[in-house]
Order: structure tokens, then sequence, then C-alpha cells
């Protein structure tokens, strides 16, 4: 048996990045940072002061590149091999850290992730989400190391937009809404019998405290409600894909997300507002009643999560791009984990059911 549940260490405070030179030294006396442009600006000047208070070698600050894709790994790579940092820090949200960790792991180099935003579990976890330079997803890649340290400031995290937490949120919800049934398709375990429970219990905290932590970081203020929440979105969430690996991961919530992904109009919505959206298709998919949807919808706009396609900029699909849609979904390694064999008809008329109802609720 071999497991990776997630980081070395998780540590959240507020102003965390002031320390951050600290943490380095506890791994190497050199450091490469590497991250988004507008997350790299936000605690560029904090981190670089933190180095040169512990005597940490500053080797720069360098974009990601944008795209989580596997050139962006081989140019990154050159960079680290040139200028041989001891360290790696990965600032920013999924994809920057992402890119990253695929970085550490091809590079074999301690990492520590700082996440900016917390709308994804990726600083917790050991796999990378691929996808071209264009932004349409890959696969998902092993190729990719867990962050020794996560450092989560909660000041940095409750000045961005709310609208990242948010999409935290929806991806997080995915964690029980897919582990419930892909695990039906595992040998019952330890650890994937306890990734399902944890799974269940985040899925509960959520439901009670998202739309408190939502309104209260509007006003970019922090409390136990935001602190639960940013918790649940990276570390919690992050031990449940730990601890059940490909048993509790993904289903058809995130292969219908990376189906999405092939539509340009949807690229300016966040991984995990697309994902809330495929726990609608899922539902739908599963035979769900319109009942049940109807409920979670109604979460969904108390927490400003899409339900509708148009919701996500897609307003108009031909018969042509739908096929697409069914064809490209199944194949998405995702979808097998889906306790029944799933068609590509099957796919489109989950989509266009959970679209049916979010748009009927709009017009009531």
């Amino acid at each position: 048996m071999f497991t990776i549940p997630g980081p070395g260490k998780y540590v959240r405070e507020v102003a965390l990045v002031n320390e951050i030179g600290a943490y380095i030294r506890g791994f190497g006396n050199s450091a490469l940072m590497i991250g988004g442009k507008t997350a790299l600006s936000v605690v560029e000047s904090t981190i670089a002061a933190s180095l040169e208070k512990e005597g940490i070698n500053h080797l720069g600050f360098v974009w990601y590149g944008g795209e989580c894709s596997w050139s962006k790994v081989e140019e990154l790579l050159a960079i680290v091999q040139e200028k041989k940092p001891e360290v790696l820090v990965a600032v920013g949200g999924g994809k920057a850290i992402d890119t990253v960790k695929a970085v550490a792991f091809a590079a074999n180099l301690p990492l520590l992730a700082v996440p900016t935003i917390a709308a994804t579990c990726a600083p917790a976890t050991p796999i990378a989400i691929m996808y071209d330079d264009e932004g349409t997803f890959i696969e998902i890649s092993h190729r990719s190391k867990a962050p020794n340290v996560v450092l989560v400031d909660t000041k940095v995290i409750s000045a961005a937009p709310y609208r990242f937490l948010a999409a935290g949120i929806g991806d997080t919800l995915a964690k029980w809404f897919e582990s419930s049934v892909s695990v039906q398709k595992s040998q019952p375990t330890a650890l994937n019998q306890s990734a399902v429970r944890l799974a269940e219990g985040l899925y509960q905290l959520l439901l009670e405290k998202g739309p408190s932590a939502i309104e209260t970081i509007k006003h970019g203020k922090v409390d136990q409600s935001v602190n639960d929440v940013i918790d649940s979105i990276i570390l919690i969430s992050g031990s449940v894909s730990g601890y059940g690996g490909d048993d509790c991961r993904t289903a058809a919530a995130h292969a219908i997300y990376s189906g999405l992904t092939i539509f340009p109009e949807v690229h300016d919505t966040y991984h995990g507002e697309i994902v809330a959206f495929g726990i609608l298709s899922q539902l739908v998919l599963e035979g769900k009643s319109e009942e049940t949807i109807r409920e979670l919808i109604s979460y969904y706009q108390k927490v400003e999560l899409p339900y509708t396609l148009a919701d996500m900029a897609i307003t108009e699909l031909s018969q042509e791009d739908w096929d697409r849609l069914g064809v490209v979904t199944v194949g998405i390694e995702d979808m097998d984990n889906m306790p029944f064999a799933v068609t590509p008809d099957m796919v489109v008329k989950a989509i266009q059911g959970a679209d049916q109802i979010g748009r009927k609720v709009n017009q009531q």
C-alpha cells in the first residue's frame, strides 16, 4: 500500500507571508518564486523582505506562463536548471501551483505553496491537472510533488475577489457527490471509506458555513466561518483525494467540467464554478429528482455559483457542438469512475437537463 495524503505541513495565519523566509530556511538557503502575475504582485515585496531578513538568497519571481501545460513546465524547468535554487515557492491559484508542483517533481526540489486564493485543493494534493496551451484539459498527472509546506495567509486570501472562495466551495462540494459514487466501484478499505465520510462532513460544513463565509469575505473580513471554509477547500478537501486516491477523487462532475473546457467562452469561468454546474449535471445523470437538484440550486444562489450554461457564457451550441461535447466528456478518465457505463448521449441529456432546471428556477 502506498498513499500520499497531502502536504508535509499546513499553516494558516493572518499575515503569514511575512514569515515565509523562516519556513524556506528549513529546506535551503536559496529560493525561486514562481506564480501568477497578479498573485506575485500582491506578495512580492513582502516575500522579498522576509527573505532578506532571514538571509535567504533571492533568485527572483517568475511568471508560471498562464496555463498548466507541459510546455510551460519544460520552460520553467529550464529556468530552474539555470538558476539552481535549493527551494521552489509556488504562489497563486490552482493552475499556477499545479504547474510548479510538476516542476518541483521534475527537478526533485523542496516546494512551499503560497495560495493567494482559496479556490481549489491544489496546494494540498500530490497531483497536477494538466491542460494544453489553450486551456483544454489533457490529463490528471501524478508527475507532481505534494508541497512540503502550505502557507495560507488569510489576510491575502480575504483581499481577493470573493468569487474565488465561491468557486472553491463549488469544487469542494464535488468531493461528496463524486466520491460517494466513485467508491462504489472499489473494494471497501479503511482509506476510501474514511475519505467518503470526510467528504460528507465537508458537504455538511459548507452547507452550514458557506453563505456566511461569502458574506464576510465580501467585506474583506475574516471570521471563523471563513477560516473553516478556507481549511475545507484547501486542506480537508485535499485530504479526501489523498486518503481516497483514485477511488474517491473525481467522477462525472469533473468529467463534465473538462468537457466544457473545449468551448473558449467558458475559459473566463473558474474551475470550481464549472465543476458546480457539473455536479448538477451528474445528479441528472444519476436520475436524481428535480426537487433534489432545485435544493442544491437554492444553495448555489446563496453562494453565487452558476447553475445554467448561460451563467458560464455558453448561450448557443450547435448539434455538432453537442455531439463533440458528449464524445469528449465520456473520454475523460474521471467519467470511468461512475458506477455505470455513460454514453455521449447520456452526457448531453444530463447537461441539457441540468440547464433546463436552472432556467426554470430563473423563470419563477
